[in-house]
Parts: C-alpha cells; structure tokens; sequence
C-alpha cells in the first residue's frame, strides 16, 4: 500500500489528498506555509501576549471595583484564570532556557 506520491512531497512539506468524499480536503495553500520564526521574536511576543493578559485582568479588577454592574464578575474570573496561566507557562519557558544555557556553557 502506498501512501505518498512523489508528486505529493517537497522536501520536509507533503501535500494531502483527499481519499474519501467524506473525508476534510487536505488542501492547504501556500500562503499558509509560512517559515518558522527566530526564537527571540516567538520569546519576545510570548512575553508581549503575557503582558497584555495581565494588565487586561488589571483593568477588569479595577472596574469591578469602581463599577460592579459593568463587569461580569465571570469575566474578571476567566482573565484572572488566564493570565495566571499564561504567567505560569512564561516562567516555566524561561527557567528551562536558562537551565539549556547553563547546561550549554557547562558542557564546555
């Protein structure tokens, strides 16, 4: 049984076909496609995301304060929720490249 044509692969990047009417089109154009990005710009717009979720949750809580009855006291829950987590995760992604780092400059 073969599963690939050779029209189908280029390089690391293979197109999927559609064997079954019912089945998803594995259709995907190329635009789509886009090259990874360098790790200080993924880093930098983690940090950037994390931010943005804290002072989103900062300003929830300050108008639950202020004025009670425009804020869901629901969504002041889920932004808290949200960027614990995203703080969590952060840190985790930065503890372990600073371990790599170290682990890196001590297998000299």
């Amino acid at each position: 049984m073969r599963l690939l044509n050779p029209q189908q692969v280029h390089g690391d990047i293979f197109r999927l076909e559609q064997t079954n009417p019912r089945h998803v089109s594995g259709r995907r154009d190329q635009a789509e496609l886009q090259p990874a990005e360098d790790f200080r710009s993924m880093l930098f717009d983690g940090l950037n995301n994390v931010n943005q979720l804290q002072r989103d949750h900062a300003e929830l809580s300050v108008q639950a304060i202020i004025d009670p009855e425009s804020v869901n006291p629901h969504d002041v829950t889920i932004a808290g929720a949200k960027a614990n987590m995203s703080l969590n995760i952060a840190r985790n992604v930065v503890d372990r490249v600073i371990r790599a780092y170290r682990d890196v400059i001590n297998i000299r």
